[in-house]
């Protein structure tokens, strides 16, 4: 499919004990060969070689040489990966003498790519694989490996095999009428089958929704007037201390920011100026981004003052939050615990009640996290359009509309369906209905 030769740093531009330099494409072996004054042509697949690398005549490195041959590799081209000693100069060196036998530098995601048009992946695979080299915790690096291994792929089996069936059983009506033994479908024959299917993806986006939110984190701001212990709380809460505590009201003055884990949910925390009155200008600035901040927040966290009664600031702020996903924190419950409330003491780090209405608040996403289901944006709005084109067809169908009328609703809906793992044409639906049709044709 491609006729250049190309070549990246598959290890990081940094100094380490070894670096990986890959090739692939039909000069691979060629140019390897050539640079270690080697022939490497006819190479078994899966065998690795020590020798060294020449520049001309003068030795370079002692390298170790993976070999794979196509079709079995990881773009399905032939692919040598020298394997040398790692520092930024020599890594380089190589990699231009690499070039300088008539490799192309590759585009970034261009080996990945490579794999997804020559069959070896389907697309969600190629974004398992990107997730899974920057996830930061446990849920995210066993989503993007499932993924890897194709679980987006068989969540849609089930979507994907229901609407088939449905417009087979409508194509066959529409072009073979002739045929005694073709059941003549009713618009109450069809209806059923659709509110299952969109009953079915409509549970899928849920999930999935969940899932993405978990996995990027929930956006947590962490809100009080002066002196409760907003900052003690996240000091708390990151186990360290990251934010300036003193007992003099109005320390923190802008945006402090941090990130947790909490037994698989991740909170992007942010303390900020306590919400109040004051003349003081660069309070007032602060004080602006706080309630910015709140207004973006998926999860508020308003600290009071537990050893006082509630002051007309604690009010206001209760009422500006009620809207919000919100837990209300009693603080400094060494001097008074409240009962029946959340109630923590920042200052002894004394902060598990919070933690476990945390949990207890993104129970049912934290379970998604943990399924199988779509693992994104691109793919969770493809699986919105699929929808949206069922919910036109049934639309059509409860007005009575022709089925040959139904079924561009419904290819539209299998197309966004094949969009998600990057298949879908006309050509490659009609050669599933027709395959299921013994029709003597």
């Amino acid at each position: 499919m491609f006729q250049d030769t190309i070549a990246a740093i598959a290890t990081g531009d940094t100094m380490s004990a070894i670096s990986v330099i890959r090739i692939s494409g039909d000069d691979a072996l060629a140019i390897t060969g050539r640079l270690m004054k080697q022939d490497v042509s006819d190479v078994k697949g899966y065998t690795l070689k020590y020798g060294t690398l020449y520049d001309q005549d003068e030795p370079v490195d002692e390298v170790l040489v993976s070999f794979f041959r196509a079709p079995r590799s990881y773009t399905g081209e032939d692919i040598a990966e020298i394997n040398c000693h790692g520092g930024v100069y020599l890594t380089r060196r190589i990699l231009q003498l690499i070039l300088g036998q008539g490799a192309r530098l590759a585009r970034p995601g261009e080996f990945t790519q490579r794999a997804f048009l020559n069959g070896k992946m389907d697309l969600s695979q190629a974004e398992g694989i990107n997730d899974l080299i920057f996830a930061r915790d446990d849920v995210n690096a066993r989503s993007a490996l499932h993924s890897l291994k194709g679980s987006v792929r068989s969540v849609l089996e089930p979507l994907r095999e229901e609407l088939i069936q449905i417009i087979a059983n409508i194509e066959v009506n529409i072009d073979y009428p002739e045929y005694e033994d073709v059941h003549v479908l009713t618009e109450e024959e069809i209806l059923p089958a659709v509110h299952k299917w969109q009953n079915d993806i409509a549970v899928l986006i849920r999930n999935a929704q969940d899932a993405v939110f978990i996995r990027e984190g929930i956006d947590t701001v962490i809100l009080g007037r002066p002196n409760v212990g907003k900052s003690s709380l996240l000091n708390a809460l990151l186990e360290e201390d990251k934010a300036i505590v003193t007992d003099i009201a109005g320390t923190t003055r802008d945006i402090v920011e941090g990130t947790i884990r909490l037994e698989g949910v991740t909170l992007n925390l942010i303390d900020t100026a306590g919400i109040h009155e004051t003349d003081d200008v660069v309070e007032k600035i602060g004080i602006e981004r706080s309630i910015q901040a709140m207004d973006r927040a998926a999860l508020v966290i308003v600290v009071l003052d537990g050893s006082e009664e509630l002051t007309e600031s604690d009010r206001d702020l209760l009422e500006r939050t009620k809207d919000k996903t919100r837990i209300v924190v009693y603080n400094k419950k060494d001097i008074r615990e409240i009962p029946d409330a959340v109630s923590i003491s920042a200052a002894n780090r004394d902060v598990d009640a919070l933690k476990k209405r945390i949990l207890e608040i993104y129970d049912r996403e934290i379970s998604h996290a943990h399924q199988d289901t779509l693992n994104n944006e691109r793919q969770i709005g493809l699986a919105i359009q699929a929808q949206q084109a069922m919910n036109d067809a049934a639309g059509a169908l409860d007005m009575g509309m022709e089925l040959d009328l139904v079924t561009i609703d419904l290819q539209r809906a299998y197309d966004a369906l094949m969009e998600i793992t990057g298949e879908h044409t006309k050509e490659g639906l009609l050669d599933e209905i027709f395959s299921r049709f013994c029709l003597g044709k």
